[in-house]
């Protein structure tokens, strides 16, 4: 495995890393916060073991920091501030576990290995396709053929959806659930309208179409 040891004590530091290394894994260390968390991004390690007292950057906003940009590699954090709300602050941050110094080696290899062992989940998808239609959803971009089209924030959700679910009907009461967030039928073609509309960016100026009305069912995209 290739794991980052995150602990400003030297001494500490050094018991973990060739502890570590002695097992066979990589490993890479740093003592500051900020140097921590440039490294971390980069998503390229198993496992982080995090000390929550750091220069620069505290273990506790680096975890926090690293969840809210999707990098979900698993952490431990292996620290001296063990008080319940300590553990519960830190477990509510984003790490995996947590490990009170003083600690036994053996118990740090142990519940690496295990958080190691965790199937990851999958990383959010950012880009979602239908044959030549391209939607980029970090960039707001909805692309056909090369050519961008442009969509009202509701076209957009609706797409959205429909990709999401690329190849299974969606009925008009699942749309009003999803995209507008009503829960009864408000006697209005608000869904048939934007339907409309969509197909007309979508499908129209283009030799094929993706949006397929499924008669007494629903919608669906195709491709």
């Amino acid at each position: 495995m290739k794991l980052l040891v995150v602990e400003d004590d030297h001494t500490t530091a050094d018991y973990i890393v060739n502890g570590l290394r002695e097992e066979g894994h990589a490993v890479d260390h740093v003592a500051d916060g900020r140097e921590a968390i440039t490294l971390a991004m980069r998503g390229a390690h198993d496992v982080l073991v995090v000390d929550r007292m750091l220069p620069g950057l505290d273990g506790l906003s680096l975890v926090k920091a690293l969840r809210a940009a999707k990098i979900t590699t698993p952490t431990i954090f292996l620290t001296a501030v063990g008080g319940v709300d300590d553990r519960i602050e830190g477990l509510q941050a984003g790490a995996d576990d947590y490990l009170v110094k003083p600690f036994a080696f053996g118990e740090l290899s142990a519940r690496i290995q295990a958080l190691a062992r965790r199937p990851q989940a999958a990383a959010p998808e950012t880009v979602l396709t239908a044959g030549d239609l391209t939607m980029d959803l970090i960039r707001r971009k909805v692309t056909r053929a090369g050519t961008e089209i442009d969509l009202l924030p509701r076209e957009f959700a609706l797409l959205e959806l429909l990709l999401r679910r690329k190849g299974r009907v969606q009925t008009r009461t699942m749309l009003l659930e999803a995209v507008w967030d009503i829960s009864f039928d408000p006697q209005t073609n608000v869904v048939e309208t934007h339907i409309s509309r969509l197909r007309t960016k979508i499908d129209k100026p283009f030799d094929h179409e993706l949006l397929r009305t499924v008669r007494g069912a629903g919608y669906r995209i195709e491709g």
